[in-house]
């Protein structure tokens, strides 16, 4: 898979690809992971990529012509399976997004910036919308870098166990159940019995349980989803 971001300050990924599992994703060759500077793609003579809004008002907004340049340069290389704008007034992010997503070859992912872009943009360029949350960041950068790790770590090959990604919280529409790890006791706080007694089917069980009761008390709007799902072991 190939990520292309673009952006306006590229500086503020660069810690995020270079460490842990996003950057021995990269060196691995599951996926690489392009950052591109808006302003190279600029004409004007301070590289500028904003300007007033037409009809007043405050706040600046970053103009379609360096978007378009950099859009098409790209395209002209390779085709792409989306082109995504991280925006608050997007598609909200979910688990099954992801999952979409990592299925795919190449994708864009365009940061915003202060009142967001042309309008135009998102008319002519852009075929996917997202936000992370029904907030405001200053700017599109860390959503992009949201968004690109909840792809990449489903990306075969990317965690050491495949399997891993599968019983995370939100697939199925739960949330994952309670893990423990050694000491199996400490300060007199032991783990359940059930996960010492390697019975595999039974620890399953339990897991299941747990995650419904956790879904129930904390998510119960993913329930109607759960069933949805086809499962029939909800009591």
């Amino acid at each position: 898979m190939r990520i292309d971001i673009i952006t306006c300050l590229p500086r503020l990924l660069d810690s995020y690809f270079a460490h842990s599992i996003l950057q021995r994703a990269q060196q691995a060759g599951h996926v690489e992971v392009v950052v591109h500077d808006l302003r190279d793609y600029s004409t004007d003579k301070h590289h500028r990529v904003d300007d007033y809004m037409f009809g007043g008002g405050a706040g600046m907004v970053m103009q379609i012509e360096p978007i378009a340049r950099c859009i098409r340069s790209l395209q002209a290389e390779r085709t792409y399976d989306e082109i995504i704008y991280m925006t608050p007034d997007g598609e909200r992010l979910e688990q099954r997004t992801s999952n979409q997503l990592s299925l795919m070859q190449n994708l864009i992912i365009l940061c915003g910036h202060y009142k967001g872009v042309d309008e135009r943009v998102r008319e002519h360029f852009i075929t996917k919308e997202i936000s992370i949350g029904d907030f405001v960041l200053s700017g599109g950068e860390l959503p992009a870098a949201v968004l690109s790790d909840s792809i990449i770590r489903l990306l075969p090959g990317v965690l050491n166990d495949e399997t891993s990604a599968l019983t995370d919280s939100f697939q199925d529409h739960l949330l994952a159940p309670p893990v423990y790890t050694r000491p199996a006791e400490f300060e007199g706080w032991k783990i359940p019995d059930i996960l010492l007694s390697g019975h595999e089917a039974k620890i399953d069980e339990w897991r299941y349980e747990q995650a419904l009761a956790r879904t129930r008390a904390r998510r119960p709007d993913l329930l109607d989803r759960h069933l949805g799902t086809g499962n029939d072991k909800m009591p």
